[in-house]
């Protein structure tokens, strides 16, 4: 899959997931077959005032590359000076986040509001402005719209096309929906049918199967995956989740280790437990495993008590 002058090895895309696609566990998604990972939603304020919290999310090795960092803003000048210092870092793509769907993003016009009519020439003058302001590809992800009367994904895809974007990315859901209800492929079909850049299909990804049906139902060059990878980056791969304890516990092992390499463990230690609980899904005993990570006091003791398991 190629992105502007960027071949990606794999269509399978790492999503943003703020709060926890930070930099050990998008490692472990490379490692696991990610053809592209992306960095936690990066507000355009916090780079452009320095704001140490915000710089710490831009934290990236040689190895995760390529790799992409996503902004949030609506103020065009703001997202463009945001650009320019992301362009000063090791990144390959610039992602603009057109499709969140929190409140507290919405309130202050970013996210899924600038699909609303009344700032979609603000949503253009940002694409241009982050496009302006970089030398990499930009990609822009969005929704399918505001709500079911207002399903505009092909139009808005066909706007940032021409303000400069290399590929978008498609949430199957409209605002309204949330997180609810199911992904409407059709309307990804519809933005491939719109646009002549790469799209890129997001929604009820939970397999590498359901990922190649999307595929190959919509025409979208790549499929971005979000919440179906978390406690399973088996999902970059075909043969997918192992069933057993004990052929899950490498990856889950890799994981703690990235984590105690790249990340403040004794600050970010609950983040880390909720990561490492999900990787038992399924699994006889998850419930007694989860309840010792939880009590453990590090990363160190968790890493015992697994493979006091093995």
């Amino acid at each position: 899959m190629k992105i502007g002058s960027l071949l990606l090895d794999t269509p399978f895309i790492l999503a943003p997931l703020a709060g926890y696609t930070d930099i050990s566990f998008r490692l472990l998604c490379r490692e696991m077959g990610a053809g592209l990972t992306v960095s936690e939603m990066i507000s355009c304020h916090g780079l452009v005032y320095g704001q140490k919290k915000t710089l710490v999310m831009l934290k990236t090795i040689a190895e995760e590359r390529p790799w992409a960092v996503q902004l949030f803003g609506n103020e065009p000048e703001l997202m463009g000076q945001a650009a320019a210092l992301v362009s000063e870092r090791p990144v390959d793509i610039i992602d603009i986040n057109m499709g969140c769907p929190v409140r507290k993003v919405i309130k202050k016009g970013s996210g899924a509001a600038l699909m609303k009519e009344e700032n979609l020439r603000i949503a253009e003058e940002i694409i241009r402005a982050v496009v302006t302001n970089t030398p990499c590809p930009v990609t822009v992800k969005f929704r399918s719209g505001w709500n079911d009367d207002n399903i505009i994904a092909p139009e808005f895809a066909r706007m940032a096309e021409s303000a400069g974007a290399a590929a978008v990315t498609v949430h199957a859901r409209t605002w309204a929906q949330q997180f609810g209800g199911k992904a409407d492929r059709q309307i990804i079909a519809a933005v491939k049918k719109a646009v002549h850049i790469p799209v890129i299909g997001n929604g009820d990804v939970l397999s590498y199967k359901d990922g190649l049906e999307m595929m190959a139902e919509t025409g979208c060059a790549g499929v971005m995956v979000g919440r179906g990878a978390l406690g399973n980056p088996w999902v970059f791969r075909a043969e997918g989740m192992p069933e057993s304890l004990r052929d899950r516990l490498p990856v889950i092992l890799r994981y703690l280790q990235l984590a105690e390499e790249h990340l403040d463990t004794e600050r970010l230690l609950f983040r880390v437990k909720n990561h490492t609980c999900r990787y038992f899904t399924g699994l006889r005993g998850a419930a007694e495993i989860r309840k010792h990570i939880i009590a453990c006091p590090s990363v160190e003791e968790i890493e015992k008590m697994l493979n006091s398991l093995a």
